[in-house]
């Protein structure tokens, strides 16, 4: 069963012009698939259909087999949001942001129990940030950001990673990294991601398959079958 189905979708927002139209997409259990577009080409709006957040006018969304804006289970999913951040002058550390992660597991309020913190700490190893869990978030650069907020999606044990724009606002070196990272949590967890971007470049060596949305579906499968003027998603057409 996959682990996310759309099937002949169509939404727009109201009042406006088609979002989307006619798409049928699906992501296999452990496979590893990024999803990239022009800004304006729906890919946003997919990825709020696929986790439910919106309904569409048109076709069904299935998350784990079940209809995606009534899941139960959401600890299933590991999210990481577009530009997630705190207040720059926040004191809170990186110990205290990837704890934040098993709220999901019902550590709503009260202490964490002895396996929270196995996780968190298992979260944050992974992520490569043991000598900073204690530093306050604000100090680390835009890069070991994202990494702190990829280890509270991790620490919730998700069965499916989503990455909304992850590596939006760091510099190359800094998505290399990340695209690194992704490919060993890929391997070495088998977690399902789904890896929501523009700029795909980073991680296309990597994935199992390859989605570019402008308004439809216009390409997906393997990036080695890109077409040479289709890299540049911001080209793309229909």
């Amino acid at each position: 069963m996959p682990v996310v189905e759309l099937e002949n979708v169509d939404f727009a927002y109201p009042g406006g012009p088609p979002v989307l139209r006619n798409v049928t997409f699906g992501v296999e259990q452990g496979e590893f698939v990024a999803v990239a577009g022009p800004n304006g080409g729906g890919k946003t709006t997919l990825l709020r259909i696929v986790l439910g957040l919106e309904r569409p006018q048109r076709g069904t969304a299935w998350l784990f087999g079940d209809p995606a804006a009534g899941l139960r289970g959401r600890s299933r999913i590991g999210y990481l949001a577009q530009r997630a951040q705190l207040g720059i002058e926040s004191p809170v550390t990186v110990r205290e942001v990837v704890a934040a992660g098993r709220v999901p597991r019902g550590r709503l309020t009260g202490p964490l129990h002895a396996r929270d913190h196995v996780q968190v700490a298992l979260a944050i190893e992974r992520v490569g940030l043991t000598d900073r869990a204690s530093a306050p978030l604000s100090t680390l650069s835009g890069g070991q950001q994202q990494r702190a907020f990829i280890a509270k999606a991790l620490a919730g044990e998700p069965e499916l990673l989503v990455l909304d724009e992850p590596t939006a606002g760091v510099d190359v070196d800094a998505q290399e990294s990340l695209a690194s990272l992704l490919e060993e949590l890929h391997r070495d967890l088998r977690v399902t991601i789904l890896f929501v971007s523009h700029e795909f470049g980073a991680v296309e060596r990597f994935v199992d398959r390859l989605v570019l949305v402008r308004g439809a579906i216009v390409f997906d499968g393997d990036p080695s079958a890109l077409p040479a003027r289709w890299h540049d998603p911001s080209h793309v057409h229909p």
